[in-house]
């Protein structure tokens, strides 16, 4: 429903705006790109969490839409590696590398799939909620699974990060840089595109 609202003319520029952003901090991506609607998916998980763009078009959300744009605002975005929880068919478990959080999260078919399948990390977004009186917390459609060759070399990063002292959001984004660079050239293996040095470059 929020999304929505995002096509209409006169949102256009203030999304043209965030796509610019998203691309200059994480890699530009077209409609011919193979990963075209995986980093489309997190180009909007981008705006309505770190820029609160449900916020610009609250007033035009029903009731049911509109308590969703703080739980967004508030989201947690980490770098997490999952296991299918006993005790559900939808739960997962999920540990984040950077901050040591552990959640059971909720996912549609979908994203189910693509976890039951992640054998590394992956870039997500976790916001909470109530259905009817149970309150859940659910993984953001527009996660990012790092491939499963990159795992020993981020799992090297996160420690570079932390000694270097970078913010959250600017490790995870350069990790998507690296993503880009490992999915955008077939030769390049994935200790190559995910190393240090790339930490510090910017697009």
């Amino acid at each position: 429903m929020i999304l929505a609202h995002a096509g209409e003319a006169k949102h256009g520029p203030r999304v043209r705006s965030l796509r610019v952003d998203f691309e200059r901090r994480t890699g530009n991506f077209t409609s011919e790109d193979p990963w075209f609607e995986a980093r489309s998916g997190a180009f909007w998980d981008d705006a309505l969490t770190t820029h609160a763009f449900g916020r610009e078009v609250a007033g035009l959300l029903p009731d049911g839409a509109r308590f969703w744009v703080e739980p967004l605002a508030r989201a947690h975005r980490g770098l997490f590696q999952a296991k299918r929880d006993k005790d559900g068919e939808q739960g997962f478990h999920l540990v984040d590398a950077w901050s040591g959080a552990e959640f059971r999260v909720e996912a549609g078919q979908g994203l189910r799939d693509a976890l039951d399948q992640a054998g590394g990390y992956f870039d997500g977004r976790i916001a909470g909620g109530l259905e009817g009186s149970r309150a859940f917390l659910g993984l953001l459609p527009g996660a990012v699974f790092h491939a499963e060759d990159a795992t020993g070399p981020i799992g090297e990063l996160v420690e570079v990060a932390r000694a270097r002292h970078l913010e959250r959001g600017a490790f995870l984004d350069a990790l998507l840089r690296m993503d880009h660079t490992f999915r955008g050239h077939s030769r390049v293996k994935a200790a190559f595109a995910y190393r240090k040095e790339a930490l510090s470059l910017t697009r």
